[in-house]
């Protein structure tokens, strides 16, 4: 009934699908199995993509030719640029989805993928031979043989749902949990764990008071998360703002006894940065408010996500004190907000390609690897899907380095650390940031992904494009000399000293309040001189010349860096023999068996002198 594929992929979430659409477009014969082919990419939780450090890496999928960047565009309902109001290495761009939309067109765009075939059915069974994933086994008895297999099955390893004190097996509401897989995995030598995440419950925005909340409309600019000119919308979804106060925690803390998180019936850890009510409540008593925020679920849709409200305390309770929130007197929920629990295997048992080190040819992507978030699984995905194909054509696995993506410093804070609680992205984790910003990741990635076959001709000619135009720009700002005339006035309502002597627009460019796009409008030369280059291509050469010193001096720190990250430390090497090395240091070592010095030097325990003690062993 089937013949061998390349690759396999095991679930059709966020990773799954970028996994899918990787191996395919690479030129591997791809299936995808997913349990119910209705609930391809459903956004499982909030419909919406990007945010803090989240919209960098969508940036980044895009650019490697990925489609989550392409889907987001052509289902958004509102859009904002964060942080706006701090230098471009924070700008993060962030989107609000219509559910139904996004799914509808990950799905058209999965099946107009050359290569890809779709199969429903529910994995329970790997083949293994030899050390080797060779295939997959499916609940109806089906053995498909593959080269390489790509395990994304986000909750539902043994997923259970839980809403007060009821519990029962499910990878979402309403849909059944998988088995099998963890048990054979854990017989094979992994190690598995349990987190957990939960979801608010939704809302029908028709029993909604919009007037008692603070309304948040989306940027009127849309920059949207593609390269490519994809289609964005004509109009926007305002969101709102809304909070709890001391008689909504009230009433949440008389169903405190029912919970399943205080009671002890969960024994997953959650994530750090989207805990519960309940847990907010629990842990910053001395605040008598927490903000939500209202967001509708699409474009001709009436249910709404509670943003910041996820519990799973009795629907009931639920119900009662969401009819305190301000707006939500006569609030009518559609369902509850639940909690699920589910396995995951700690990926410090993983190689940087998200190849486990214990069988060969199989790829761990997404919440298995105990991240949560879209934009975390869909990255692992992309590169899952990338490496899957490369080990099934005998080709070295691409391995992205911190100082090129955000994509790598999730890969490597992963393998090299690990985790014990649901993995999120942010900024802060990169310390590389100025570089790795969201409007340059095609001029990071594209390039590299097209040499692999993955970025098409058209992305890989608009980054040259845009690189030319980028060029030309910085010269003629080094050559254009602005009189006082043309731009005192303009000075003057910006409140800046003016100038007594024609100055380089460069260096003009270079005061705190100057931006290169208001500087257009303000001075005709500027304008006349910018008119046949592209806005994209103006605000990067703005962005570059106005940081170029903080540009560099990241660079500098980068070499520095490459000069540990090149010191390749062998497969097979031996750290028994090192007797000057604690005994922490050695299991933590010989546990992740990082690839570089570099790699070995942010593992979890592993002091400089460790690190020293190696390149001296080394012969450095």
């Amino acid at each position: 009934m089937f013949k061998e594929y390349d690759v396999i992929v095991v679930g059709a979430g966020h990773a799954g699908c970028e996994a899918a659409a990787a191996a395919a477009n690479l030129g591997s014969r791809t299936l995808l199995i997913t349990m119910n082919m209705q609930t391809i990419a459903q956004m499982s939780c909030n419909p919406a993509m990007g945010g803090i450090a989240k919209g960098q890496i969508v940036r980044e999928i895009d650019a490697m030719g990925g489609y989550s960047g392409i889907v987001t565009d052509l289902s958004t309902i509102q859009f904002r640029m964060l942080n706006r109001s701090k230098g471009p290495a924070m700008w993060s761009p962030r989107a609000q989805n219509d559910r139904m939309l996004f799914h509808l067109k990950w799905r058209e765009l999965l099946e107009n993928t050359p290569n890809l075939d779709f199969y429903q059915d529910m994995v329970g069974e790997l083949l293994i031979k030899d050390g080797v994933c060779y295939g997959v086994k499916t609940g109806l008895g089906h053995e498909i043989k593959s080269k390489s297999v790509v395990l994304t099955n986000g909750t539902f390893l043994n997923g259970v749902v839980h809403i007060g004190e009821k519990n029962f097996g499910g990878g979402r509401m309403a849909e059944k949990a998988a088995t099998g897989i963890t048990e054979q995995l854990v017989n094979q030598g992994f190690e598995s764990d349990r987190l957990k995440t939960g979801t608010p419950p939704r809302i029908d925005g028709r029993s909604l008071d919009y007037s008692k909340m603070e309304e948040q409309p989306g940027d009127p600019d849309i920059t949207g998360f593609s390269f490519l000119d994809t289609e964005k919308p004509k109009t926007q979804r305002s969101c709102w703002i809304t909070y709890t106060n001391e008689a909504v925690h009230d009433i949440l803390k008389t169903g405190f006894d029912r919970s399943p998180m205080f009671a002890g019936r969960i024994d997953g850890v959650g994530p750090r940065y989207c805990p519960s009510i309940e847990d907010k409540i629990n842990r910053f008593a001395e605040r008598d408010r927490h903000q939500l925020f209202v967001e509708p679920e699409g474009w001709n849709t009436v249910e709404i996500y509670l943003n910041g409200f996820s519990t799973s305390l009795p629907e009931e309770t639920q119900h009662e004190a969401l009819r305190k929130i301000n707006g939500f007197e006569n609030a009518r929920m559609f369902r509850p907000g639940y909690a699920i629990e589910y396995d995951y295997f700690p990926p410090t048992q993983l190689h940087y390609t998200l190849e486990t080190r214990l069988l060969n040819n199989l790829f761990f992507a997404g919440q298995i690897n105990g991240t949560t978030g879209y934009e975390e699984a869909a990255c692992q995905g992309l590169m899952a899907g990338i490496n899957a194909h490369r080990a099934a054509k005998n080709q070295e696995g691409l391995i992205l380095k911190r100082s090129e993506a955000y994509i790598g410093v999730l890969i490597d804070d992963l393998v090299s650390k690990g985790t014990r609680e649901p993995y999120r992205m942010f900024t802060s984790r990169a310390e590389f940031r100025t570089l790795l910003r969201q409007d340059n990741a095609d001029l990071r990635l594209t390039e590299l992904s097209y040499r692999l076959g993955l970025a098409s001709q058209e992305r890989a000619d608009r980054v040259q494009k845009k690189q030319s135009e980028i060029n030309e720009i910085k010269k003629i700002f080094n050559t254009l000399f602005l009189e006082p005339g043309e731009v005192n006035d303009w000075f003057a309502t910006l409140h800046t000293a003016p100038i007594i002597e024609k100055q380089r627009a460069q260096k003009i460019l270079l005061r705190p309040d100057v931006e290169i796009l208001e500087m257009m409008k303000a001075i005709d030369s500027v304008n006349n001189a910018l008119s046949n280059f592209s806005k994209e291509s103006i605000e990067q050469a703005g962005v570059q010349i106005k940081y170029e010193v903080y540009i560099e001096k990241e660079r500098e720190l980068v070499q520095r860096m490459i000069q540990l990250e090149e010191l390749e430390i062998p497969e097979s090497f031996d750290y028994k023999k090192i007797a000057s090395l604690g005994n922490e240091a050695r299991e933590k070592l010989m546990k992740v068996k990082p690839r570089t010095l570099g790699q070995a030097s942010r593992i979890s325990g592993i002091n400089p002198s460790d690190v020293q003690i190696l390149m001296v062993y080394m012969g450095r």
